[in-house]
């Protein structure tokens, strides 16, 4: 028998263990089967870009991951400063293990970084949703992209339009696979378990001290909502007209229920929003959700309001009426001109009531996205295995 195909994967952030899961449990699958002429040796690194311990670990946990085999431990710090610190480690690492395919997914710092050492090194790369783009150079996560995609040798996306953006960039064909949202691979495998939790308990275990009284009635239906980006949350101007709409119009008309984020926690409190908003008895604050908690308000919600790309593609499958509070998406198949339940609003007031007024009142309409079937992370691992004769880019 040959011998295994030695597989890294790599995961620096929180939004990477949802899109890990499924392949790492796809590659046990694999080597159960006992018809498969080459078993595969899989390694999991965490760079520890989010370095949140506690959050990193109930997501291995509640998605059944094992714990990352190597755990780089990078930490915080601008984007200059975590590529150039996770390059370093991760090269050392690489010049020791030389794996057959260094496998990076999604858009994070670590995913870039990463990259970078894979081309230096001469190993191959896939890349788990290639081909996505916002066409938003401010915005570092499209910089990564295109890096990351520019140095793979398997480019692995999740829908044609993420193809066509590939072959216009000038991408041979021969390294495109369609394989489908591995996301969505996440979502299948944990309805069940989701659907079984009691909106009650993950709102008693998560709610803020801070709020005041009682927490609102669910009864009539309620948002819910994310919010992280710094184009949202870093202006004082900004993040203070969105209070505003959220008080006024939209918690005005259903309650809402807003996971907060420690960013925008932190802004809150620096413009003086903070008070203002856990006074509101219709707003009610939430910690950071675990996976199955969050998808179990997102499957019950009339609307969601968020800023998150995946929670974008959920809501489309789930059937939750979305407004996306960006002017841009790299995942535009979520949209409604595409089929989708996602409505573009930015973080403009004057744009955001019309559509909360116009989409909270709709039903709720499950919308299949493409290729997104709960077998995606199978089609990535037999890509590799067709691929492995693919030769380097570099």
């Amino acid at each position: 028998m040959p011998s295994p195909l030695k597989i890294l994967s790599v995961v620096g952030a929180r939004p990477n263990f949802m899109k890990i899961a499924p392949f790492a449990h796809a590659i046990e699958r694999h080597n159960a089967d006992d018809s498969q002429e080459r078993d595969i040796e899989h390694v999991l690194l965490h760079t520890g870009q989010h370095y949140d311990a506690a959050m990193s670990q109930s997501f291995f946990e509640s998605l059944s991951i094992p714990p990352p085999d190597v755990n780089l431990e990078i930490g915080s710090g601008s984007h200059a400063e975590q590529i150039g610190r996770t390059m370093v480690a991760f090269e050392s690492y690489v010049r020791e293990n030389r794996p057959d395919w260094i496998v990076v997914v999604g858009d994070v710092n670590a995913t870039c970084a990463c990259a970078m050492v894979a081309a230096k090194e001469r190993i191959r790369l896939a890349h788990i949703e290639a081909g996505l783009r916002s066409f938003d150079l401010s915005m570092p996560e499209e910089i990564n992209r295109i890096v990351t995609d520019r140095l793979s040798t398997l480019l692995l996306t999740p829908d044609a339009l993420a193809d066509e953006n590939l072959r216009k960039e000038g991408a041979d064909a021969a390294r495109i696979r369609c394989v489908g949202n591995v996301m969505i691979d996440t979502l299948e495998a944990n309805r069940e378990a989701a659907s079984a939790l009691d909106t009650g308990d993950i709102l008693s275990a998560s709610r803020l001290a801070e709020n005041a009284g009682d927490a609102p009635s669910l009864d009539n239906g309620f948002c819910l909502m994310t919010l992280h980006r710094p184009s949202n949350v870093d202006s004082q101007e900004t993040l203070t007209s969105l209070v505003r709409c959220l008080i006024d119009d939209v918690a005005a008309d259903l309650p809402l229920l807003w996971t907060i984020h420690p960013r925008t926690r932190e802004r809150l409190e620096a413009f003086g929003l903070w008070a203002e908003i856990c006074e509101c008895p219709r707003i009610e604050l939430l910690n950071p959700l675990g996976y199955r908690e969050m998808l179990k308000l997102n499957m019950h919600a009339a609307l969601m309001l968020t800023d998150s790309g995946g929670l974008q593609e959920e809501c489309c499958v789930v059937g939750t009426p979305c407004l996306t509070l960006r002017f841009n998406t790299e995942r535009p198949v979520t949209l409604s001109e595409h089929g989708g339940l996602c409505r573009l609003v930015g973080n403009d007031p004057e744009r955001i009531r019309p559509a909360f007024e116009e989409m909270h009142g709709q039903d709720r309409r499950p919308h299949s996205l493409p290729h997104s079937d709960g077998h995606a992370a199978e089609r990535v691992v037999q890509a590799i295995i067709e691929a492995d004769g693919l030769p380097s880019p570099y």
